[in-house]
C-alpha cells in the first residue's frame, strides 16, 4: 500500500462515499491524510450513514462538517442529506458552499436552514453538472444572472417553485438533459394551476406526486418520459418525435396528448391506469418501431373493452417484450383474441391475475400459441392469505393445468411470481 500513488489512494477514499468512513480511513498515516486534503473529490454527509449525527446538537454537527470540508482542496462531489435534523444556521451552510463551489460537478443537498439559502446564486455560473435539491424553496429566479451553463441534470424533491420559475429555471439551464420533479409544491398566483415547461434538450423527465389542472411540456430532444403517481386534468406534449420510452403509472388524467411524438417509441409501460383501447390504439399505432408493450393492471372506460391481439401482431411487428394483466371476462376474452396473426419476435411474455379461475388458464394456452418463438413466460399471482376450500382446489387446478400445458413447451422457461 505504501507504493501506491497518492492521487490513487485519494481515489479510494472518494469511493468510500461516507464523510465518517473518509476521517477514519484518512488517519492511517501521513500519505492517506496527504491523499484525503489534496485529492478527495466526494464527500457525503448522510444522517442515514451515521445515525449518531440525530444524536448531536445542530452547532456540534454544523462544527464537525464544516472542519472535514475546509480540510479538503478540489472537491467535485459534495452530498449533504440531513433528514430528521434540525435547521442549520444559514451562514454556515453559505460557507461550505462558497469553499467547495468552483470545483463542484455534482451536490446533493437536503438540508433546512433559517433563514433559506438561495443555492442559485452561489451555485449559479459554476461547473455544476449534476444539482439534486430537496425540501428547499426557490422564488425569484434570473435565468441570465442564475445561469447554469454545465448542468446537465436537475432534481427538485418536496421543493416550493412557482410555475414561472420553473421555467425560468430550465432556460437558465441551457445543456440539460434529465428533469426530475417529485411532489413539488407548485405555487400558482391564479385559480387554475398550470405548468408550461420548454427545454430543447431535455431528453429524459420524471414526474412523481403531482397535482395539476395542466401540465404541457415542448421538449424536441425528449426521449424518456415518466409519469407516476399524478393527479392531472391535462397533460400535453410536444415535440419533433425523438421519444422512445413511454412509462406511466397510477395517473389519473381526463386528456393525454402526446401528440406526433410517437413514430420512434419503443418501450409503452401503462400501469394501474383506465384506458378507453380505442383512444389508446389511436395514440400509439403509429409505433411501428415499438419492441416492448405493458399493460399492467389496466382498467378499461368501457366495460365491453378488451386488448385486441390482432392489433397489437399487425401494428407492432418488432415487439419482442409483451406484458399483459388486466380483468378477464368470459365472452369478451374470445373477441380480444380473434385472428390469426402471429406476434413472431415475442421472445418474453409476462401474464399476470388477481382472481385464479379457468378463463386464466385458456388464455395462457391461445398466448403461447400466438408467440411461436417465445423463449421465457412469467405468471404473476395474487395469492390471499386465507383461502377457503373452494379456492384452494381452484388454485391447485390452475397449477395442474398450467403444468400439462406447459408440457407442450419444453423450450420455454416459465416463472411464477406471486404476491
Amino acid at each position: 500500500m505504501e507504493y501506491l500513488p497518492v492521487e490513487v489512494i485519494g481515489n479510494i477514499l472518494s469511493r468510500l462515499g461516507a464523510a465518517r468512513d473518509v476521517v477514519i480511513a484518512s488517519a492511517t498515516c501521513r500519505k492517506w491524510r496527504e491523499a484525503c486534503r489534496k485529492h478527495l473529490h466526494t464527500l457525503s454527509f448522510s444522517s442515514d450513514d451515521w445515525p449518531v449525527y440525530r444524536d448531536l446538537t445542530t452547532s456540534r454537527l454544523e462544527i464537525l462538517i464544516t472542519q472535514t470540508i475546509f480540510q479538503t482542496i478540489g472537491l467535485q462531489g459534495l452530498y449533504i442529506l440531513m433528514d430528521d435534523v434540525d435547521e442549520f444556521s444559514a451562514s454556515t451552510v453559505i460557507a461550505w458552499l462558497m469553499y467547495t463551489r468552483e470545483t463542484l460537478s455534482e451536490l446533493i443537498y437536503n438540508v433546512r436552514t433559517t433563514p433559506n439559502v438561495n443555492i442559485l446564486d452561489i451555485c449559479g455560473r459554476q461547473r455544476l453538472e449534476t444539482l439534486v435539491l430537496a425540501h428547499n424553496s426557490i422564488t425569484g429566479v434570473e435565468p441570465y444572472y442564475q445561469r447554469f451553463p454545465c448542468l446537465k441534470s436537475l432534481s427538485l424533491s418536496y421543493v416550493s417553485i412557482s410555475a414561472l420559475d420553473l421555467n425560468l429555471l430550465l432556460t437558465a439551464c441551457p445543456n440539460i438533459e434529465r428533469l426530475t420533479l417529485i411532489n413539488p409544491e407548485i405555487a400558482m398566483s391564479d385559480a387554475q394551476v398550470t405548468v408550461e415547461l420548454n427545454s430543447p434538450t431535455l431528453k429524459t423527465i420524471y414526474v412523481e406526486a403531482i397535482s395539476l389542472d395542466k401540465f404541457m411540456l415542448e421538449a424536441d430532444s425528449l426521449e424518456t418520459l415518466h409519469l407516476k403517481d399524478c393527479a392531472l386534468e391535462v397533460f400535453e406534449l410536444v415535440g419533433k418525435g425523438s421519444l422512445k420510452h413511454f412509462k406511466i403509472d397510477d395517473v389519473s388524467v381526463i386528456h393525454l396528448d402526446i401528440g406526433e411524438t410517437v413514430e420512434n417509441l419503443e418501450i409503452m409501460d401503462v400501469s394501474n391506469f383506465t384506458i378507453i383501447w380505442s383512444k389508446f390504439y389511436q395514440m400509439i399505432s403509429k409505433s411501428s418501431k415499438l419492441r416492448r408493450l405493458r399493460l399492467w393492471d389496466v382498467v378499461f372506460d368501457d366495460e365491453d373493452e378488451i386488448i385486441d391481439l390482432e392489433t397489437i401482431a399487425l401494428c407492432f411487428p418488432l415487439l419482442s417484450r409483451l406484458s399483459l394483466s388486466y380483468d378477464l371476462r368470459d365472452g369478451l376474452l374470445h373477441y380480444g383474441l380473434q385472428g390469426s396473426s402471429y406476434l413472431e419476435n415475442v421472445i418474453a411474455l409476462e401474464l399476470g391475475w388477481t382472481v385464479v379461475n379457468d378463463l386464466f388458464t385458456d388464455w395462457v394456452s391461445c398466448l403461447l400459441i400466438r408467440c411461436p418463438n417465445l423463449k421465457k413466460l412469467v405468471i404473476h399471482g395474487v395469492v390471499s392469505e386465507a383461502k377457503t376450500h373452494e379456492e384452494c382446489q381452484m388454485f391447485a387446478k390452475f397449477t395442474s393445468s398450467i403444468v400439462q400445458l406447459m408440457r407442450k413447451y419444453m423450450h420455454v422457461e416459465v416463472h411464477f411470481e406471486y404476491e
